[in-house]
């Protein structure tokens, strides 16, 4: 394992979000209204922690052990189906 001091200065470890489950910290997590999605995968896509799951047809559907709860998939959902709601 690597550890912070054997990083360069400025360094990002690329490893998965997934192996850190944010654990009961999280005071919001996304609620995914069906009715409103359009299945774009943007959520998908800019989730910061690849929380999403998504097959490219259905609903995505969010990996709520794993999320931090950050809003970002609210904010870009073009049909406004997800909304943040305090846990």
């Amino acid at each position: 394992m690597v550890g912070w001091k054997d990083l360069p200065l400025g360094a990002v470890a690329f490893i998965s979000a997934k192996e850190y489950p944010t654990g009961e910290w999280a005071v919001f997590q996304p609620k995914i209204d069906e009715s409103k999605c359009i299945k774009c995968g943007l959520c998908w896509m800019y989730c910061p922690d690849s929380v999403y799951r998504w097959d490219g047809e259905s609903v995505p559907v969010p990996d709520l052990d794993h999320c931090k709860g950050c809003g970002i998939c609210e904010v870009e959902c073009p049909t406004k189906a997800i909304q943040m709601v305090r846990v």
